[in-house]
C-alpha cells in the first residue's frame, strides 16, 4: 500500500489543501481531502477511485479534470489545488517520486 501526502498553498487567496492518496495495488487511487476553500471541498466530495494509468493516458480528459471542470465552475481558472491533487495520484501510484513541486512569482 502507498499512501502520499500532499499540502497546497493556494497563494493569495489565502487557502490551504491538504490531499492524502492511497493506493492498495499502485493504481487505483483514493483521495482524502481537506481545505479551507468550500469550492475544494465541493470537489473533493465528487472524486472517484481513479485509475492512475488511464489518467496518465487521458491526459486532461481524464475523469479527474472532468470532476474539476463540473465541479470548479465559477471559480479561479489558475486554482493550483487540481494539478496537486494529479501529482499526488501519481505519487501513490508509483508513476511518480516525491520531489517538491512550486511555483514563485515576482512582480518586476
Amino acid at each position: 500500500m502507498s499512501k502520499v501526502k500532499g499540502t497546497v498553498n493556494a497563494g493569495i487567496c489565502g487557502f490551504v489543501t491538504e490531499i492524502v492518496a492511497t493506493s492498495e495495488d499502485s493504481q487505483h487511487v483514493t483521495f482524502e481531502v481537506q481545505s479551507t476553500c468550500e469550492n475544494i471541498r465541493k470537489l473533493a466530495e465528487q472524486l472517484p477511485v481513479l485509475d492512475a494509468y488511464a489518467e496518465l493516458g487521458a491526459g486532461f480528459d481524464g475523469e479527474l479534470h472532468k470532476v474539476v471542470r463540473g465541479a470548479l465552475r465559477g471559480c479561479c481558472s489558475g486554482c493550483v489545488v487540481p494539478p496537486g491533487l494529479f501529482k499526488t495520484m501519481q505519487v501513490a501510484a508509483g508513476v511518480a517520486l516525491p520531489q517538491a513541486v512550486s511555483i514563485e512569482l515576482e512582480k518586476l
